[in-house]
């Protein structure tokens, strides 16, 4: 649907790394879910735009890591993501973790997001400006 773009750039930290030298799965959750929260400005501006102007946000209904190849203390990472699908009441997305040196996918993460309304608790449509924006992009 879209060109991938990048979110987020991080470093291996030796204390981010288990008794088996590689970065431990936690730290690939926290650097997508970091990254995550950079999504919403590109398309809409933000979660609080969102609520003030249609009274929704969204909410994580899903969210699946492939670990792919080990990343070790000193190497630099970024995140990038792509929008991949447009549902009626959800969007999904898909981040990579690449190597900045050589540009290799050590780890994927789709997450579905639900557009819900705090007031009912339950899922709701996808306002129209927003699936406009997602389209256009």
């Amino acid at each position: 649907m879209s060109e991938p773009i990048e979110i987020l750039r991080g470093v291996v930290h030796p204390w981010y790394c288990d008794n088996f030298g590689h970065m431990n799965v936690r730290w690939y959750s926290h650097f997508f879910d970091d990254a995550a929260f950079h999504l919403w400005p590109l398309y809409w501006g933000s979660h609080q735009k969102m609520l003030d102007e249609f009274g929704v946000h969204t909410v994580t209904a899903s969210a699946m890591v492939n670990f792919l190849k080990e990343l070790v203390a000193g190497d630099l990472i970024l995140v990038d993501s792509v929008l991949t699908r447009i549902g009626r009441k959800s969007c999904t997305f898909t981040e990579r973790m690449l190597h900045v040196d050589t540009k290799e996918v050590h780890a994927t993460y789709e997450t579905t997001e639900v557009f819900f309304d705090p007031q009912t608790r339950k899922s709701t449509e996808m306002p129209a400006l927003i699936r406009k924006a997602f389209e256009d992009a």
